[in-house]
């Protein structure tokens, strides 16, 4: 099932990345470019370098201009989160386009590749938990309130796991229909967002 392969190859990403724990570390995709395994490894390889960026930029002794740095390198990774999950999607989109919708067809509350991007979070999370469940410097009480915390991440990858594979299963037979929108952002935009535009004016 495509959440059994999503979990393993995000779990192998995470695990990859932290071998160096470097945010500019390049990344060394195992798969063939043309596998839905590739499109996985890359998806949360952005997202843990992502992650990361988030930690620093919290620092509280950061220097102002280098939490803007920061901010505007987020920015762009979040961009490059977007972008690849419309390209996983144009992969379900391609997969699944000889099927035909039966009349009582309905549309999901998200695109496949868009659950897949919660579950790809979802793994960063259960990671970074296990690492303080396991922390030696940690007191008990800590290790046992974020022991608490992963099990209820665990529950929530095993329902959203369970999701992902009843939509494709019924997008398969025809139940659901996948209707994709492009995201919209205006933020990055020169030509939507008023502070770059009247800038220029």
């Amino acid at each position: 099932m495509i959440s059994e392969l999503a979990n393993k190859v995000f779990n192998q990403a995470i695990t990859d990345y932290h071998q160096f724990d470097e945010i500019d570390h390049p990344v060394e995709n195992p798969y063939t470019k043309d596998s839905l395994e590739h499109l996985f490894y890359a998806k949360n390889w952005i997202d843990t370098a992502q992650w990361h960026m988030e930690d620093v930029v919290r620092n509280p002794d950061i220097e102002p201009s280098e939490g803007l740095y920061w901010k505007r390198r987020i920015d762009a990774q979040n961009q490059l989160r977007t972008d690849m999950v419309e390209y996983i999607d144009s992969y379900f989109l391609h997969k699944y386009q000889h099927i035909q919708p039966s009349a009582d067809a309905t549309v999901n509350t998200e695109s496949p590749a868009w659950a897949l991007d919660r579950l790809s979070i979802l793994a960063l999370k259960i990671y970074h938990m296990q690492e303080e469940v396991n922390r030696p410097t940690a007191d008990e009480a800590h290790k046992i309130q974020c022991q608490l915390k992963l099990d209820v991440l665990l529950a929530q990858r095993t329902d959203l796991s369970n999701s992902i594979n009843e939509l494709l299963t019924d997008i398969e037979a025809g139940k659901k229909y996948m209707k994709v929108y492009k995201q919209m952002k205006m933020y990055n935009d020169p030509t939507l967002n008023p502070v770059l535009y009247n800038k220029n004016s």
